[in-house]
């Protein structure tokens, strides 16, 4: 008879230490990191307040401590995540259900591929799973969300029966390229030229600076910060992080941070916040305070490249949609969630329209596929 494994939630990221969270997230993904995920918490970004409870769930190895996480937050909204589920909800409400609260696994506003079973025993993948189903079970709420699932843990959920949705981002792969004319040397006449002129345009009259650990001052998280506001009023109502969020994350993982500003006479006008992985570099946001053709291509997209072609890095992961990327060299990947729902009609309903919604995802990659700028043949 196989031995019970029991699961408790955690009262939030930062009641467990640092050094065995990571022991279980590892240091290849830092957005699943205890630095990052604890400074949403510190901040004020990811609490109750903003609609991100924390609710960790773990289960303790024979050793007492930590062997498997999964971060999990207990949501009253379905903003800040990027795999869209209003319409689930709307119908579920309108069924005579209550959607919210739910729970969802991620790193909350990050739409970044990773880890969402953070494993020192990898054993223990199929019961942390059920620890995940049993919060949902017995708190009887409405599903729960696994979000930009890596690849490698797709197969657990799918193993243990949770639907499976796919996605698109855009990626650019490093495919040994020793510099960024090597990378355009690589692509169409036609697409070389018309990054050259961007880039020209983009850069006229400016200075770019790549920032990185004890570079950071206050001084550029201000001016970022402003850049930040910016962007994030025009795109979700108001922004998702505080300001107190960017200096916790200068303090604890400078290292992994490269902050872009583009500055003219000496002022910074627009920047690109870039997080170091393992074995990507991750852009996130990106904001100015002056309006330049081409400026956000250039730091977003082109300077990430160049970025991580100095490091050896194999990929650069832009966040989500912006088909605008393909012209960029960034080529169509699939992204993976898991839901479990556990009312049955539910499940049917939303298990019917992922079939059709996987077979439009499937043949718009293929589409976008023929739309890469790099040489046919």
């Amino acid at each position: 008879m196989p031995t019970p494994i029991t699961a408790r939630i955690a009262e939030g990221v930062t009641s467990i230490s640092a050094a065995q969270w990571d022991a279980c997230a590892g240091t290849a993904n830092p957005f699943v990191s205890h630095a990052f995920l604890a400074a949403l918490e510190e901040s004020g970004s990811a609490t109750v307040r903003t609609g991100w409870q924390p609710l960790p769930i773990v289960i303790e190895g024979t050793d007492g401590l930590p062997a498997a996480i999964a971060p999990a937050y207990g949501k009253s909204h379905s903003q800040g995540e990027y795999v869209f589920d209003h319409g689930w909800a709307d119908a579920w409400e309108r069924a005579g259900g209550r959607y919210y609260p739910k729970l969802q696994v991620a790193a909350p506003f990050s739409p970044v591929p990773g880890p969402r079973l953070l494993l020192r025993d990898p054993a223990l993948a199929p019961g942390l799973i059920a620890g995940i189903e049993a919060v949902v079970d017995q708190n009887q709420l409405s599903s729960a969300h696994a979000t930009f699932v890596e690849d490698a843990q797709r197969p657990l959920f799918e193993q243990a029966g949770w639907l499976v949705r796919a996605g698109t981002q855009f990626h650019w792969h490093n495919d040994g390229y020793s510099s960024f004319d090597d990378f355009l040397a690589a692509l169409s006449s036609r697409k070389r030229k018309a990054i050259r002129k961007e880039r020209e345009r983009a850069i006229e009259g400016l200075v770019i600076r790549h920032l990185q650990g004890a570079e950071i001052t206050e001084a550029h998280w201000d001016a970022f910060w402003v850049f930040y506001q910016d962007t994030g009023s025009r795109k979700w109502g108001r922004p998702y992080l505080t300001r107190p969020f960017f200096s916790l994350l200068g303090e604890r993982m400078g290292d992994k941070v490269l902050l872009m500003l583009a500055t003219r006479d000496g002022q910074p006008i627009a920047g690109a916040l870039n997080l170091i992985g393992g074995d990507a570099l991750y852009g996130r946001y990106w904001g100015c305070s002056e309006d330049v053709p081409f400026l956000h291509f250039e730091l977003c997209y082109y300077q990430a490249i160049e970025a991580a072609i100095a490091r050896g890095l194999p990929r650069v992961e832009a966040g989500a949609q912006g088909e605008h990327k393909l012209a960029r060299g960034y080529v169509p990947v699939t992204t993976w969630s898991a839901h479990y729902l556990p009312d049955a009609g539910f499940r049917r309903a939303v298990a019917e329209y992922l079939e059709r919604e996987k077979a439009a995802v499937t043949n718009e990659q293929e589409y976008l596929g023929e739309l890469t700028p790099f040489k046919k043949g």
